[in-house]
């Protein structure tokens, strides 16, 4: 499959199975030497991150508590904002809320077993605050879920708002998740055309990849990770192929795919593909490149805020 060797010779040319400096952090059982994360990322367009540059988004996410800007059940009443807007978007279900908390830092977003539990759009600032003083660096949108018991009106509203905050230059990435186990299905499908004929970036984010990489009864760890990532790699080649054969107008996703989970870690505290996530949100708002850390915040810590999740 063309896509699919080209994520594996693009590994190898960046990231030859992780092969970075000696760490003295390094998992259990696992060589010094070895960056598992870089697993967990497939770049056809871009170039991995680094270790190092995936420290830095931890930090950057981490060191000031994010905070619930406002939640709107209407697109028209949504503010115009000051700083780049990436926004969330997937099947009810997916697994976003807790991915989104996973990003953040701190359960803001509620989480449920059942479908379609966010029924607003909940907007929630990160980074600290900027050089004019603007809540966050950064803002983050998560978006009702779309097909199984959501609002039927939801898919168009969406895409005519995220057209709006692309006019106005306020949305610098769509991330659309996919459920890694069960793959596109049409209502996915249906959204990506969207936002390719509408030309809006986006990127797709593959969620729960524990349940690929690892049984229910095996705990998490680098050797399986490395014995399983094949089956992964698959699914995101297939994606990617599947993509590239739409007959549709408009840029395509970004050519990097990115494998996430809410619950699995090698490293105590650091979910698989969080980091990878993090970096993606900051190359996607330019704030990569500009390596301005936010104050530490000496009263209140990420894990520590007044406020509680969202609905």
């Amino acid at each position: 499959m063309k896509a699919l060797r080209f994520c594996q010779r693009t590994r190898t040319l960046y990231n030859p199975l992780g092969q970075v400096r000696k760490t003295s952090h390094a998992p259990a059982g696992a060589p010094a030497s070895f960056d598992y994360e870089g697993l967990l990322s497939f770049h056809r367009d871009t170039i991995p991150p680094t270790p190092k540059q995936r420290r830095y988004a931890e930090q950057f996410f981490l060191r000031q508590p994010p905070k619930i800007l406002y939640s709107s059940s209407t697109f028209r009443n949504v503010p115009r904002g000051q700083v780049p807007e990436v926004t969330f978007l997937g099947r009810s279900n997916v697994g976003k809320s807790s991915l989104l908390n996973r990003l953040m830092g701190k359960d803001l977003c509620h989480t449920s077993k059942n479908p379609g539990r966010t029924k607003t759009m909940n907007f929630f600032a990160v980074g600290g605050e900027d050089e004019q003083g603007n809540s966050g660096r950064i803002t983050v949108l998560d978006m009702p879920g779309y097909g199984h018991k959501s609002r039927a009106e939801w898919g168009e509203e969406i895409m005519k708002y995220l057209a709006g905050r692309k006019h106005i230059n306020r949305l610098a990435r769509a991330f659309v998740l996919i459920d890694s186990k069960h793959g596109l299905k049409e209502s996915d499908e249906a959204l990506l055309q969207s936002l390719r004929e509408n030309a809006i970036s986006h990127q797709v984010v593959l969620s729960k990849v524990d349940r690929i990489l690892f049984s229910k009864k095996q705990k998490a760890s680098v050797e399986r990770l490395r014995r399983n990532v094949a089956t992964l790699q698959e699914k995101a080649g297939l994606i990617e192929s599947h993509l590239d054969s739409l007959d549709v107008h408009g840029p395509k996703a970004l050519g990097e795919i990115l494998a996430c989970s809410t619950t699995a870690s090698v490293e105590r505290g650091k979910f698989l593909g969080i980091n990878n996530l993090r970096w993606s949100v900051l190359a996607a708002t330019g704030l990569h490149e500009r390596r301005i850390l936010p104050k530490i915040d000496e009263t209140t810590s990420a894990k520590t805020m007044a406020e509680g999740p969202v609905m």
